[in-house]
Order: structure tokens, then C-alpha cells, then sequence
């Protein structure tokens, strides 16, 4: 993808696949690789980050003999993720208006 990807855009993926359940770092990774060029060694600091900022809580699970860290969303998370979204469907319909000429249907 050719447009720009700020710290904003993947706090809202990242908290978009946590909400649908809890999961773990490389499972998440790899729905954010699904519409986004991004590497793990850029999303573990936004797991920490988020978690930092009380929007996501851990906890270990064994799998496989080994312990793995999942991530589920807290109340803050579920609060931050809605403005995301309220945020962005204000920005897309602005984007929409400028880039494709469409016209606001409220």
C-alpha cells in the first residue's frame, strides 16, 4: 500500500483483531499482514504500547509445551477503539469526497 500507515491506523487494527477475541502477537501479525505490509518487529512495541496505556491486558497460555502471551482488550481498549472508528469513518468520507468526487450522503 502506497498510503501512509501511522502509529493511529495500527493501534485501530491491532485493537480491531484483539476485540474480535483474545489472541497472540503472531496470529495478529498476520491480519495486519493481510491488508498491510508490516513486520513483527514493528507491532510487538504497539502490543506494549498499548498495554502501557491500559488498553491491553495479557495473560500466558501453554500451547504446544511452550508458553504463549495473549492479548484481549480492556474497557479503556474497547473505549479507544470506538473513537478510532468514529474517526474513521469521518476521515474516509472526507478522503472519499476529495479523492473520488463522491458526494456526502448523511
Amino acid at each position: 500500500m502506497a498510503f501512509n500507515t501511522g502509529a493511529a491506523l495500527m493501534d485501530a487494527l491491532v485493537l480491531s483483531i484483539v476485540a474480535q477475541e483474545p489472541t497472540y502477537g503472531y496470529k495478529i501479525t498476520q491480519e495486519v499482514r493481510a491488508v498491510m505490509v508490516v513486520s513483527e518487529s514493528t507491532l510487538y512495541p504497539v502490543l506494549r504500547r498499548l498495554q502501557k496505556d491500559g488498553c491491553l491486558d495479557t495473560y500466558d497460555q501453554e500451547f504446544a509445551g511452550r508458553n504463549r502471551r495473549y492479548y484481549r482488550l480492556t474497557e479503556a481498549g474497547r473505549q479507544r477503539l470506538a473513537d478510532y472508528r468514529r474517526e474513521w469513518r469521518d476521515y474516509r468520507r472526507s478522503i472519499d469526497r476529495l479523492l473520488l468526487g463522491e458526494e456526502e450522503n448523511i
